[in-house]
């Protein structure tokens, strides 16, 4: 079968399919039955466990300390005992490599016992550690190849659970992964130490307005997760989709997002069967998603959750990623996380919404009703935004990927220039501030609708801005700039630590400015609100950031613009962050390092996959259909001539120009993949940046232009507008 009747082929597959996989019945069991069954939770701890060791690991999860190694076996028995009831055969330590992915090796519970058979053992020492081989992850030189050893260590403070399988399922413990000498070669273990760091500081803050509690404060998070569904047979159809996850070539389709009416709109049959899979899916493993809808861009869509501790927050947005792209499959689509996997469409995110706080202060980014009057939140969304406009670029950052770097300062997302929107309420509130103190907030009031079945409405005291980078919405920031295919760990681990080294700032001239004198508190507090306020106005920006002029202004008030990842990745190891991330005891030097080469790395690797693709695309699929109907037009022309017609050559004179432009484009590019590189990962990374990326760029100009004018029988791949639009 030929490329096109492939095509063809699937349209037809996908249109004469039953739209819906088995319903689900959620009358047999309703949903808060369903919510945490797989998950070792503490109600099961509590059931399952001897008294005093409950009462012990709990105070572990709540206080955040050390765990008694003495207790390990019995809470590794219980544990295997639950997890066999379940239907387990296997444990994995589940782990966080630096490339974002999930990893894991599984172990089975069953070892011989030398009579003949075999009994199911799981020790302590099985639980807290285990020991994957660290040299087959990326290291970013951390670890020689044949220095093969590293270790896998229990988080308890992160619930262990089952995975299903339609044979059986697993025990899933999430772990930290370090190599022999201690170095952290994940994203959960800085995530740990970031939370520790932000407590300590914090905790200062706390004590100087009289919460002595010493109840962890723990930062916050609720990351929305943005992504693609495309028909299975489209997918396997597309090599590039298959490789890159997005697609290299693909014309604009007749019809995209223009009319806005995918947004919001009703979510399609099809999908929302699939949505309500992944649902109950993540209802089990205790995740507390909460909303679904259509996003902009058609064939898009959104599912986000309630809020939790950032790390388990960070735990459960792994899983979901998961759990979307597994049971898409059973529904016979692909789900598509790429932050742009079809060019000039709207490409993919993942707000992280951000707060932190303790169980007797509560959210310390809350404002409440008259944030003029709650000192001690302004104390805090100072901190923050202090933090932000210091470490804006560290910040940037940690959202830079070659993927992202498709979607940031595009319509959909916010550009790379940090900055920090707070609204008409807060806004007003600090620039009182300047001057050495807020008397008043702006209040909200009502909307009448001029319907008299209907009440008025409270209006908020703020509009909100899409186009910020870092916005204050209600109750925390909402960082916008994550790319969709991200992990949440890197975000959350500068935000904590960066929020950490202010908190600690501000808490030093606190102290010294009220001494032994704790009367002395609000005029200290005045003092240093009324300078921090001035001294970070500059990040402060409440305009439209898809503007030319705010990058012209944000150039004047000194915030960086880092366009591209290969811009954005030193600022991991400069003399700065170096400084403050071993000072915070987050993350050494040596690991700084190893992040940005392991970075740059994936950078590279990327593009020279994509570069890949293209050739291969456009020499076997796209050239060979352009010749194809080169020669029909060419024939077609010839034979009119035969019988005396006059025929209009200009397509033919057109494609054949194509065809011409699609060899001289693809001769350039395979050059530029078999020339070389650069002799270090940022070195590598930076020619392909300047290199690659143009040459693939100059192949895809031709081969969509291609695409409008080849007969359609005759294109080799799934159209746009096959691909977003028929579900």
């Amino acid at each position: 079968m030929s490329g096109s009747d492939a095509r063809l082929a699937a349209i037809a597959a996908i249109t004469n399919q039953s739209k819906v996989s088995k319903p689900l019945n959620f009358s047999e069991i309703s949903a808060d039955e369903i919510f945490g069954q797989n998950v070792f939770s503490d109600k099961v701890m509590r059931e399952k466990l001897p008294k005093n060791i409950y009462k012990s690991v709990s105070k572990t999860i709540a206080e955040k300390s050390s765990l008694d190694p003495e207790i390990a076996d019995v809470v590794a028995s219980a544990m295997r005992d639950w997890a066999i009831e379940k239907g387990a055969t296997h444990y994995t330590h589940v782990f966080y490599p630096l490339t974002g992915l999930t990893a894991e090796k599984h172990d089975s519970f069953l070892e011989p016992d030398r009579k003949g058979g075999a009994m199911a053992e799981f020790s302590g020492k099985a639980l807290i550690q285990g020991e994957p081989d660290a040299s087959s992850f990326p290291n970013g030189g951390l670890r020689e190849t044949f220095e093969a050893r590293g270790y896998t260590l229990w988080d308890v403070t992160s619930s262990a659970y089952i995975m299903e399988n339609p044979n059986g399922t697993t025990l899933c413990i999430p772990t930290m992964f370090i190599s022999w000498k201690g170095e952290a070669l994940d994203k959960k273990t800085p995530v740990l130490r970031s939370m520790q760091a932000l407590n300590i500081q914090a905790q200062r803050i706390l004590k100087l307005f009289g919460d002595d509690s010493n109840s962890f404060v723990s930062s916050s998070a609720g990351p929305e997760q943005e992504y693609f569904l495309i028909d299975k047979n489209f997918y396997y159809e597309r090599p590039d989709l298959i490789n890159a996850d997005r697609t290299l070539f693909g014309a604009q389709p007749p019809k995209g997002q223009e009319f806005d009416d995918h947004y919001f709109g009703a979510i399609p049959e099809r999908v929302l069967a699939y949505m309500m899979d992944v649902e109950r899916e993540l209802y089990k493993l205790g995740i507390p998603v909460k909303t679904r809808h259509n996003e902009v861009a058609p064939g898009q869509f959104e599912i986000a959750p309630m809020y939790e501790s950032g790390n388990i927050a960070t735990d459960h947005q792994q899983l979901t990623m998961v759990m979307l792209k597994s049971v898409a499959k059973r529904h016979g689509m692909e789900c598509i996380l790429h932050e742009k996997p079809f060019a000039r469409i709207n490409g993919s995110g993942k707000h992280l919404n951000w707060s932190f706080g303790n169980a007797t202060s509560g959210n310390l980014l809350d404002p409440g009703k008259t944030p003029h009057e709650n000192v001690q939140f302004l104390v805090f969304c100072s901190a923050v935004i202090r933090a932000v406009h210091l470490h804006g670029a560290l910040l940037r950052a940690t959202a830079a990927t070659a993927s992202n770097d498709h979607r940031l300062g595009a319509n959909e997302a916010p550009p790379a220039i940090i900055s920090v929107y707070l609204g008409d309420q807060l806004n007003d509130v600090f620039e009182q501030l300047k001057t050495g103190g807020a008397k008043s907030s702006k209040q909200a009031q009502n909307i009448k609708l001029g319907v008299d079945t209907l009440p008025s409405i409270p209006k908020d005291a703020g509009d909100r801005n899409r186009t910020s980078p870092f916005a204050f919405t209600g109750n925390r920031f909402e960082f916008r700039a994550v790319g969709s295919t991200q992990s949440i760990a890197g975000p959350l681990v500068t935000l904590n630590t960066i929020v950490a080294e202010s908190l600690d700032y501000i808490a030093t001239k606190l102290e010294k400015l009220i001494g032994k004198k704790p009367e002395n508190l609000n005029s200290a507090v005045t003092t240093v609100l009324q300078e921090l306020a001035n001294e970070h106005a500059p990040v402060v920006f409440n305009g439209n950031n898809y503007s030319d002029e705010w990058h012209a202004e944000a150039e004047k008030r000194g915030l960086a613009n880092l366009k591209t990842t290969v811009d954005a990745l030193p600022e991991f190891t400069t003399k700065e962050a170096v400084a403050m991330f071993k000072k915070y005891n987050v993350l050494s030097k040596v690991e700084l390092e190893s992040r940005k080469s392991a970075y740059f790395e994936n950078y590279a690797l990327t593009l020279k996959v994509e570069a890949n693709l293209t050739s291969k695309i456009g020499h076997t699929k796209i050239f060979p259909a352009a010749v194809r109907y080169q020669n029909e037009l060419a024939q077609t022309c010839a034979n009119l001539k035969a019988v005396g017609y006059e025929f209009d050559t200009e397509t033919l004179d057109r494609v054949t120009a194509l065809v011409k432009a699609l060899q001289t484009s693809l001769k350039d590019l395979d050059k530029v993949i078999a020339g070389k590189h650069g002799s270090t990962p940022q070195a590598e990374a930076t020619f392909l940046r300047d290199n690659i990326i143009p040459a693939m760029a100059d192949v895809r100009v031709v081969a969509d232009e291609l695409e409008t004018l080849v007969a359609d029988d005759l294109w080799p791949l799934p159209t746009y507008q096959e691909m977003l639009f028929i579900k």
